[in-house]
């Protein structure tokens, strides 16, 4: 069961087309990383999403539910999200900031608000105001926030944006807590693709509005190329090698090769110096998330 269907989806502004024709799915107990530059149009489709704004044509489905049906109200009120940057008051403590997003909803703030403070890691920050909060602090604050009212599905704008190292292993940490533990479905938007790497179950690529590619992680891992990077003396002659023996490879310049799936280094070095063909360094390389992005889309815009 999808939590999110998006069918041909359509934002345009005037002579601005912010999304086009994309469609996506986000599955039930996922952690779905939406990858993308700044402008690609990310922020406008998390919009949609949470009703911010209206689609200019195509459908968003929230838990079996068309947004353009009555019920999309109450299958909203399944989802919390944190956009762009957490929402909170700076001269309330943390737990006063909980208890006015409760009377926003219209919910009695009960015991949940400790409990909810204990499972964001600021139980402890008392009396302290929002104003004196690390930044790791008031995203954890703004998730907490997102809470408020037992969501099955959250999303997240970029909830690693600006944090230190140790912010980002917190958010990161937690994320993984609440899929984990409470079944939660994320929806996370963010440009740090080697920390959402560490987290996705699947994979959304967008780029110019448009959804390029869907994938999940184990296929994401079957996509990945193993290399080895080889340097030599004359890449003339390791192409005419590399052709013999019927291995995939892509020169990069006069001294430099990208050699697909070596089967055993000594003889693959040997065949070579028979050839004349001088091997100075082997190095294997692993693909990376933000490699995969970048070929998907065209690395030349994004150099």
């Amino acid at each position: 069961m999808d939590v999110l269907t998006i069918t041909d989806l359509t934002k345009q502004y005037r002579h601005f087309t912010a999304l086009a024709v994309l469609t996506m799915h986000v599955p039930q107990g996922a952690i779905y990383g939406l990858v993308g530059q700044n402008g690609a149009g990310k922020t406008t489709l998390i919009r949609q999403v949470c009703g911010l704004q209206t689609p200019s044509g195509g459908t968003v489905t929230l838990f079996g539910i068309d947004h353009r049906e009555p019920g999309i109200v109450q299958a909203r009120q399944r989802i919390g999200a944190v956009v762009e940057t957490p929402s909170v008051y700076l001269d309330m403590t943390a737990a006063a900031n909980l208890r006015q997003q409760y009377q926003i909803l219209g919910l009695p703030a009960d015991e949940t608000i400790p409990a909810l403070l204990q499972t964001v890691g600021l139980a402890d920050t008392g009396k302290k105001k929002v104003k004196h909060f690390s930044l790791g602090m008031r995203q954890r604050l703004g998730i907490a926030i997102a809470l408020v009212g037992g969501p099955d599905f959250l999303i997240l704008d970029e909830p690693a944006n600006g944090l230190d190292p140790q912010g980002i292993i917190e958010i990161r940490e937690l994320i993984l807590k609440l899929n984990r533990e409470q079944q939660i479905t994320f929806l996370i938007s963010s440009h740090i693709l080697d920390e959402l790497a560490r987290l996705a179950t699947h994979y959304g690529f967008i780029d110019h509005g448009r959804m390029v590619r869907e994938v999940s992680t184990a296929e994401l891992q079957k996509a990945f190329k193993k290399r080895t990077v080889v340097t030599v003396n004359d890449t003339r002659i390791l192409a005419r090698v590399l052709t013999e023996k019927q291995m995939a490879f892509e020169i990069t310049d006069a001294h430099h090769a990208a050699v697909f799936d070596v089967p055993e280094v000594t003889a693959f070095v040997m065949a070579l110096a028979a050839a004349g063909c001088t091997v100075q360094r082997l190095t294997e390389v692993d693909e990376s998330l933000e490699s995969y992005y970048i070929n998907l889309v065209g690395g030349g815009q994004h150099a």
